[in-house]
């Protein structure tokens, strides 16, 4: 096998060679996964088609995986019909390269540590490409390449690759869309209440909503003084006081029961949020807390109520007027830091835009197309606040409509959820 791997060497560009790789630990993974089905099983969640560097070996496993994922056979004979035409496969042999795959197959105990370079080098392979395309960024100047929104940008692109091995997604093939919503549906089924997303703790509107999913936008609108943000902090208090830490149905570790919550509050400090949540878990109207009307029974609640809460995970960062791109680079930093299950913003027309726009519209419309891209990139559930324009006072009916939310139709576009 080593001897085909000089070959294969020799073959690449200087460039490429470059590039950290080992094209034995690819083939012999691939002739482990050959020779016994059950270790793509071990190595699924960690090693994807694109963390291998030599493409023929790319082809190898994405046939591989899509085989196994259908209760398939995948070894040298059933692999030959999909490969034989395959021009990088004719440069190493044919499909006799396949059998000396299978050939080469570590055990299944060493397959993991394999599958670990593998994904170690892709990152790697994904650093240094990074690293020059930030360098060739920063060495362009021109007018409108602002260096704080190129750390911005590397920064989010950074994220990416920590979290997924590669900088960018790409397509996905419809196979691996289906399998992740059967994995959705089978989460609903087998939680209590069949909901498929992280329950708010208000059982009606989980029951409306089937609870709040990753990747969708959610608008909470009213108008002011109405018991927007009371909701908003009711709901943020719920999922953080239910939260555990468990293994999830794919197998990886993360929030089994409510979650970790992030709360951008650019109009209320802190400190007020803060009590507005002991409020609620004490019992003791905020009101009387703001005024310090508390009778001893119910300072002591208060006191109690501080005490069990203070290792609540709900984070909250009160900074006003924060860009959408310094608020979408807070919640990657958050998620990285101590993981990020919902993120809440009160409220969306107190976000500014990244940059100036020639109509208020437009720039709500940024806002909310950065919202819904921050849920989709860090794969959770945005709730925004969002104030609804006085036409709905002037009619008769006072019944909230699509039409009132102020300062844009981009809103009712960009979210997949609207609440009055």
């Amino acid at each position: 096998m080593s001897d085909v791997a000089k070959i294969r060497a020799v073959e690449q560009a200087p460039e490429a060679e470059a590039l950290p790789h080992n094209i034995e630990a690819e083939q012999q993974l691939l002739g482990a996964i050959l020779t016994n089905n059950d270790i793509y099983d071990r190595i699924a969640a960690l090693v994807k088609a694109e963390h291998f560097f030599e493409p023929v070996h790319q082809r190898i496993f994405e046939i591989a995986t899509a085989r196994i994922q259908k209760n398939a056979l995948a070894s040298p004979v059933t692999l030959k019909g999909y490969l034989e035409e395959d021009a990088g496969l004719k440069e190493l042999g044919g499909p006799a390269y396949l059998a000396r795959l299978a050939g080469a197959a570590i055990s299944a105990f060493a397959a993991r540590d394999y599958a670990q370079m593998i994904y170690d080098l892709a990152v790697r392979r994904e650093l240094m490409r990074l690293g020059q395309d930030i360098t060739a960024r920063a060495q362009t100047i021109e007018v409108d390449n602002d260096p704080r929104e190129q750390i911005v940008e590397a920064e989010q692109r950074l994220y990416t690759l920590g979290e997924q091995g590669t900088v960018e997604k790409g397509f996905v093939s419809f196979l691996k869309a289906t399998t992740e919503a059967v994995q959705s549906a089978l989460a609903a089924y087998q939680r209590d209440g069949g909901l498929a997303g992280i329950s708010t703790g208000l059982t009606d509107l989980d029951k409306k909503l089937g609870g709040l999913h990753p990747s969708d936008l959610l608008i909470l609108a009213g108008r002011p003084s109405m018991g927007k943000t009371s909701l908003a902090t009711n709901i943020a208090f719920n999922i953080a006081k239910a939260y555990k830490r468990g293994k999830r149905p794919d197998g990886s570790e993360g929030a089994v029961e409510g979650g970790v919550v992030g709360f951008f509050s650019l109009e209320m400090s802190s400190e007020q949020l803060a009590a507005r949540v002991l409020s609620e878990a004490s019992e003791v109207p905020s009101e009387q807390i703001r005024r310090g009307d508390m009778t001893e029974a119910e300072f002591r609640r208060f006191v109690e109520a501080a005490k069990a809460l203070e290792s609540c995970p709900l984070y909250i960062d009160d900074t006003p007027a924060l860009p959408i791109s310094q608020l979408a680079a807070r919640a990657r930093r958050l998620k990285r830091t101590y993981g990020l299950d919902v993120l809440m913003v009160d409220y969306l027309q107190l976000v500014r835009p990244a940059s100036a726009k020639d109509s208020r519209v437009n720039e709500v419309s940024e806002i909310t197309q950065g919202l819904k891209a921050i849920a989709k990139e860090l794969n959770i559930p945005v709730v925004a606040l969002s104030q609804l324009s006085r036409q709905v006072e002037s009619r008769e009916d006072k019944r909230p409509q699509l039409a009132d939310l102020r300062e844009s139709g981009s809103i009712e576009q960009d979210a997949d959820v609207v609440m009055f």
